[in-house]
């Protein structure tokens, strides 16, 4: 199967089987989704929403946050892992946002990448799920595992990664893929043992049955 018609097929099957796919951060605004997204990195989702509660009661604002103490602020992300340089980020992204964006996080993709700890990634997340545009596919861990083995990229590269899948799925679906591939990268194609007998992909997926440790079941 020609690879953009097997991203249009893979995108179809993924839609049936994750309908609500979404993102599992819990935020309340642009402010706290980018925190939230900046904390994420090497660590899960449900760690970060256990701490930002806590974080966003005691610096509700990008102000707030700006002038917070060091100490206390990495006392309260702790949990997420390499907090040092997390409350780092946190910190100078809170004070960038107050300097040159009048405390506003910015909605263009150009400004969103000047923030301290900022990349594609986490603005493709943060100016989809706030503003609702759509500038390309975030790629992390899942993303990029899932994409190679069901020959949609070949590349190790994130930023290379996107493009290749930007080139072969309908723009229409941008937003979904990184949605769906983490669920499928969780349910079923997992790091390790992914389980192909049961995979809704297996027979359009140039991987399957090939990777060590694979699963026929559950």
């Amino acid at each position: 199967m020609e690879r953009q018609q097997r991203a249009r097929e893979i995108m179809r099957r993924l839609g049936e089987l994750y309908p609500t796919a979404h993102i599992a951060l819990d935020f309340a605004g642009p402010f706290q989704l980018l925190v939230a997204v900046i904390l994420s990195a090497q660590t899960t989702d449900v760690g970060v929403n256990k701490v930002t509660p806590v974080l966003f009661e005691r610096f509700p604002t990008p102000e707030a946050l700006a002038s917070a103490d060091v100490l206390e602020v990495e006392q309260i992300v702790r949990p997420t892992g390499f907090f040092h340089n997390k409350t780092r980020l946190i910190i100078a992204t809170a004070r960038m946002l107050v300097t040159d964006f009048g405390g506003r996080v910015p909605d263009t993709m150009e400004d969103l990448m000047r923030l301290p700890g900022v990349a594609r990634k986490t603005a493709n997340i943060v100016i989809a799920n706030a503003y609702g545009k759509v500038e390309g596919i975030a790629v992390d861990t899942h993303v990029l595992r899932v994409a190679h083995r069901l020959g949609l990229s070949a590349d190790k590269d994130p930023d290379k990664v996107e493009r290749d899948l930007m080139a072969v799925i309908p723009r229409d679906d941008w937003f979904a893929v990184n949605y769906r591939f983490i669920d499928h990268g969780r349910a079923v194609c997992t790091a390790k043992r992914p389980a192909c007998g049961i995979c809704a992909l297996s027979d359009i997926c140039p991987s399957a049955f090939t990777v060590a440790g694979w699963r026929e079941v559950l």
